[in-house]
């Protein structure tokens, strides 16, 4: 089977992870992002993948989608966490982007949740992106 050069919504959260890497008041709050997850990290860091996806076909073409992209926060202090959400919000609402000719039309804050989890405060941000 031949690999396609061509990126879809599938690949959405390299958009994501660009802009949050990019980000002075993220980097600075964090010690690493790491895609979908990680089995041992030092605290703070973020953890971010794709959670739905919802394609608008158009006869022809594969159309235009939109994608769920779950960004979690893990902080030792509650504070710390809602500061680094804060942050995460700032650098994805609102924004676009591009990957390798990918392009984000559109991200908005669609969903939050807090938790506790393995002694760390998770901070759970639900993006809405347009591909």
């Amino acid at each position: 089977m031949a690999v396609s050069n061509n990126k879809s919504s599938l690949s959405a959260g390299e958009i994501i992870r660009g802009i949050l890497a990019a980000d002075p008041a993220v980097t600075t709050r964090v010690n690493k992002i790491y895609p979908v997850i990680v089995d041992k990290a030092e605290l703070p860091y973020i953890t971010y993948r794709r959670a739905s996806l919802q394609q608008d076909p158009v006869k022809g073409t594969r159309g235009a989608d939109t994608v769920g992209i779950e960004v979690i926060c893990y902080t030792a202090r509650y504070t710390e966490g809602v500061e680094l959400a804060e942050a995460v919000r700032d650098a994805l609402d609102g924004a676009t982007g591009t990957s390798e000719g990918l392009l984000m039309r559109s991200c908005f804050l669609s969903d939050s949740e807090e938790a506790w989890q393995d002694d760390a405060y998770l901070q759970q941000l639900i993006f809405t992106v347009k591909i």
